[in-house]
């Protein structure tokens, strides 16, 4: 386009003017899931049955023996770590490019984050930052698959084995989602997924964790109840095996999960196609870097982060974003506008009262994640935009968001080489 196009900002015609489809993941089979707990009399999980159809139900479509729901993402992250039974002040690393559900667990087991730096053509961890990151008191790694495509898992888990760590995959934003033919959450010794609205899977919020081991499954499956083990027989018995937290999912989540999980194939499936599709359509536009994809990865496009360049477009990311909405295209600036370890809970130790625990944990002085820590992470996120499009898009309306983007930057673009 010629550098003398009419941006919509700037008074020109938009690319487009009526709204984009929104998502509709409820429907008649959730009401009847629903109506059939009211008919229980007992939204209580151990006297019901949703709640246990669907961890069998999800334990199986990953080929695992064992699936702990729970209360959300987070606490499934919790539980996880919960199951590995880590010592106060131990080290896990994990990505600064994340929601802080991913961290908080980390800090509630009295442990100690740790952040590797990420790819910046894919926001996934950098194998060898974690190298480089590990200490004598590294235990655990928790790796996300940010933004739904998996990460180098081959490589991680080659790291992990050497130094005898444990490893948590982090698939809130991945479900259904392969690296070179296995299913996230399976690569590692236990997965974590969400089931907050946004997800591809959801019942409004709810998490579950997954693994293979027996150990680790049983633990995990007294650890989301405080510790007291009903297991065998769904039977209450007043015995404490540990202190633990309370995360039980109701049968009103269990049901609306059990209607979901029949969607779950073709929801993943859709945004899978659509968003090859948008990454195609993006190829070789100026200033624009769509997703790089990992070999032997797949994307499920939990959403669809591009980076805007600034040195190309001769505007901020901000900017971009600005001009690109009022071409009729929804497209947030940034995510969590930060990485993690510059928020006050973490750079000021936040965590019990005015102490400094667990950061201090067994150190002279409490860790400190100064400014310039994950350069990747940092740049990344300062020059991300995320588009949300979801499974009911069309493929013309992924044609008009490629349009809106194409238009924004290539007329920004050529402004910028003649200035």
């Amino acid at each position: 386009m010629s550098a003398t196009t009419r941006l919509a900002i700037e008074g020109g015609t938009p690319v487009r003017a009526r709204p984009f489809p929104g998502r509709d993941p409820f429907g008649a089979a959730d009401e009847e899931r629903l109506r059939r707990v009211l008919r229980q009399q007992t939204a209580f999980f151990p006297q019901g049955t949703q709640v246990y159809e669907y961890e069998r139900r999800f334990a199986e479509s990953y080929g695992l023996r064992h699936a702990v729901a729970s209360t959300s993402g987070t606490a499934a992250i919790h539980v996880a770590l919960g199951a590995l039974d880590l010592e106060p002040g131990d080290e896990v690393i994990t990505t600064p490019l994340s929601d802080m559900g991913t961290v908080a667990p980390i800090v509630q087991c009295n442990c100690v984050p740790v952040f590797a730096d990420v790819r910046l053509g894919t926001c996934n961890l950098d194998p060898d930052s974690i190298q480089e990151r590990i200490t004598d008191r590294t235990r655990a790694l928790i790796i996300v698959h940010c933004w739904g495509q998996a990460a180098e898992m081959d490589r991680i888990m080659q790291i992990a084995r050497a130094h005898d760590l444990r490893v948590i995959e982090d698939c809130s934003q991945s479900h259904l989602t392969r690296y070179r033919g296995r299913l996230t959450g399976t690569i590692g010794d236990l997965g974590a997924f969400s089931h907050q609205g946004s997800k591809h899977l959801q019942c409004g919020d709810g998490g579950v964790t997954i693994t293979d081991d027996e150990e680790l499954g049983a633990r995990a499956g007294v650890y989301v109840d405080k510790g007291c083990d009903w297991t065998e027989d769904r039977q209450y018995r007043l015995r404490y095996a540990f202190i633990a937290p309370c995360y039980r999912m109701t049968e009103l989540q269990g049901a609306v999960l059990c209607s979901q999980l029949d969607r779950l194939p073709w929801v993943v499936a859709r945004r899978q196609q659509l968003g090859d599709l948008l990454g195609r359509l993006l190829a070789g536009v100026p200033g624009v870097h769509p997703p790089e994809r990992t070999e032997g990865a797949e994307h499920s496009y939990w959403h669809y982060p591009i980076r805007a360049d600034p040195r190309v477009l001769g505007v901020s990311r901000d900017e971009f974003a600005e001009a690109v909405r009022a071409e009729g295209v929804p497209i947030g600036g940034g995510w969590i506008g930060k990485p993690l370890y510059r928020f006050d809970a973490l750079a000021q130790r936040r965590a019990f009262g005015t102490s400094d625990l667990p950061f201090d944990l067994g150190r002279e002085a409490p860790i400190e994640y100064p400014e310039g820590l994950c350069p990747n992470a940092e740049r990344a996120l300062a020059e991300l935009c995320v588009l949300t499009p979801n499974e009911r898009f069309s493929e013309r309306d992924i044609l008009d968001c490629a349009r809106a983007i194409s238009k924004v930057a290539e007329t920004l673009a050529a402004r910028a080489g003649e200035a």
